[in-house]
């Protein structure tokens, strides 16, 4: 537990009472996620981790948010405030559950659902928790409901504000028709009582604490909560050079044409406010490649959150602080009836972009490129084993991008994509797929004094039958790059048979059947580097040999350090003389 200044608080507010509460309401989301992921029958939950959890007061203000996912930020905090707008907060009744995935009343894309439960005590609404949690499959034309599409209908079903539970059991007629909807039911089924049995149990704590400290008592130190997160916000932002930062790139095709997808963004940073324009972005396309407004919200907090103490809270005090300015119709702020199957994929960038942008500002607080890409990977058809329909879904890690002082971590989940790597038995033992290979990519890293992380190859391959595979990711044109003189990073590559007379490489996104022994290899990008490889301390490029991330050849041609490859060693004389060359 963190302490707090006295000074930092009102005069009538209690530093120690402050802290039990504070810390009380993000334990509460933290309980509301542990009780999601045990209960959860999917692999996405249970072991991947791809939900959030939050609570919010009556006002439907953010108060308190765990930062597992952080992709989710901008989504609940969107989604939520909409959804009881829009369905009508006095309709609502102890027990009471709302179900949405609308990405235009501030959802996301439609495989992330939320559920959301309002809290009462004494007959009185506290407020509302909420939980939302990425389902395997929701229909829509292709296995995982991430193929590539041209408008949300071809997607999966799309939810608005309904009421699934009611005094506190799941509507049967609710439920019977998105199962009729969604493939893979027996996951599926288990992923809805769990985020059931989460805000269950949020509201169940939520009523304790207010039973604990009084309900005048607890909306006192909700707003204090909320404007010392405002103070500490608005101080740290106050510590960025006033000024004005931009940046651009590009994505590779958006699945349906081959032309780049252009991001741009400009910073503005003044008077401890900090505000994002992604005007200049490319209008939306008709692929899957758009972002709702709210996952583009979500990208540029996660990049802001970053940059602070991480210790300041995840509130409404923290959002009112930043400002976005998006242009309806654009790949950023989509409109209906867009697909947005890829918009996560959009949102990636808009994290790497932002960190290029503040580089100038604030070197050593930036990260180089990473691995720049969700990587969405969803195949499904018939098991041979059982008969039954089966659907899978996962993301592959990637590298991370080194800053001024640390090289990039290999093989993780970047950014916002908190995300935890499905491990091969678990994977194997419950779906009809082995994995063939599963490793990290040698001389994937982008070179420098830092270097970035290593990327991951991930081979799928089907014995007994043939299903569809999409891939919804990017990369493969646009590698990850370096920063103050760093190089890039490996490009993405996603190849079909593999180390064969007939592979062929395939674009970042695709939906398409396999053939009987198909093979598909995903291949994800290395992190980017910093600084000039050839500053990079020697015996680190001989250990990065001697673990096989980088060959002697690259650690001689890239970094100027020549390395025997019979016995591994440095040699010493003849690394000098090559650097000594190059310099």
């Amino acid at each position: 537990m963190s302490t707090i200044p006295t000074r930092a608080l009102a005069a009538d507010i209690d530093p120690v009472r402050f802290e039990v509460i504070r810390n009380a309401l993000l334990a509460i989301t933290e309980e509301m996620g542990a009780t999601l992921r045990r209960a959860a029958y999917s692999t996405n939950i249970k072991t991947r981790g791809d939900f959030s959890c939050a609570f919010f007061d009556r006002d439907l203000r953010t108060i308190a948010q765990a930062f597992a996912q952080p992709s989710h930020l901008g989504s609940l905090a969107h989604i939520v405030p909409r959804a009881i707008q829009t369905y009508g907060a006095e309709r609502l009744a102890p027990g009471d559950g709302i179900l949405i995935n609308d990405p235009y009343l501030g959802g996301v894309h439609l495989n992330d659902i939320t559920l959301i439960t309002p809290v009462f005590h004494d007959g009185a609404l506290l407020g509302y928790v909420a939980n939302i949690a990425h389902h395997v499959d929701v229909g829509g034309g292709a296995p995982g409901s991430i193929g590539v599409s041209s408008e949300i209908y071809q997607e999966g079903l799309v939810i608005p504000p309904v009421r699934f539970v009611k005094g506190g059991q799941i509507d049967a007629d609710i439920f019977a028709l998105i199962r009729s909807n969604f493939r893979g039911t027996r996951e599926i089924s288990g992923d809805f009582r769990a985020q059931t049995a989460a805000n269950r149990l949020g509201a169940q704590r939520i009523g304790e604490l207010m039973a604990q400290h009084g309900a005048a008592t607890l909306a006192q130190y909700l707003d204090e909560l909320l404007r010392y997160t405002e103070r500490r916000t608005r101080a740290a932002f106050a510590e960025f050079p006033d000024g004005r930062f931009a940046a651009e790139m590009f994505m590779d095709g958006d699945g349906v044409s081959d032309e780049p997808v252009k991001l741009a963004a400009v910073v503005t940073i003044e008077s401890g406010r900090v505000s994002v324009d992604l005007t200049g972005c490319d209008d939306q396309r008709p692929s899957p490649t758009n972002a709702t407004s709210s996952q583009a919200y979500s990208g540029v907090v996660y990049v802001l959150k970053c940059l602070i103490d991480p210790d300041i809270p995840v509130n409404d005090g923290f959002y009112r602080l930043i400002d976005i300015r998006s242009r309806p119709g654009s790949v950023v702020h989509a409109q209906h009836p867009a697909a947005v199957a890829a918009g996560w994929e959009v949102a990636m960038q808009i994290c790497d972009l932002l960190f290029r942008a503040l580089a100038e500002a604030l070197p050593e607080r930036v990260v180089a490129g990473t691995k720049g890409c969700v990587c969405n990977i969803a195949f499904g058809g018939i098991s041979p084993s059982s008969g039954e329909y089966f659907t899978y879904y996962e993301t592959i890690a990637g590298g991370y991008g080194a800053t001024l002082r640390t090289d990039g971590m290999d093989a993780v989940q970047a950014h916002f994509q908190n995300t935890e790597n499905a491990p091969v038995e678990e994977t194997e033992a419950n779906y009809p797929v082995r994995i063939l290979r599963y490793a990290l990519i040698d001389d994937s890293e982008g070179a420098g004094r830092h270097r970035g992380g290593l990327g991951v190859r991930r081979d799928y391959a089907f014995p007994g039958h043939a299903p569809s595979f999409s891939i919804l990711s990017d990369k493969a044109r646009f590698a990850p790059w370096g920063l103050f003189g760093g190089e890039a990073a490996r490009p993405a590559k996603y190849v079909l048979n593999p180390e064969t007379d007939h592979a062929r490489e395939l674009p970042s996104k695709i939906t398409f059947q396999l053939a009987p022994g198909d093979v598909v290899s995903v291949q994800t990008p290395g992190g980017g580097g910093t600084r000039s490889p050839l500053e990079r301390p020697a015996d680190g490029v001989v250990r990065d040999v001697a673990l096989g991330k980088i060959s002697a050849a690259r650690a001689r041609a890239v970094y100027g350090v020549v390395v025997d490859p019979a016995t591994g060693a440095l040699d010493a004389a003849a690394s000098a003389a090559e650097r000594a060359r190059r310099a």
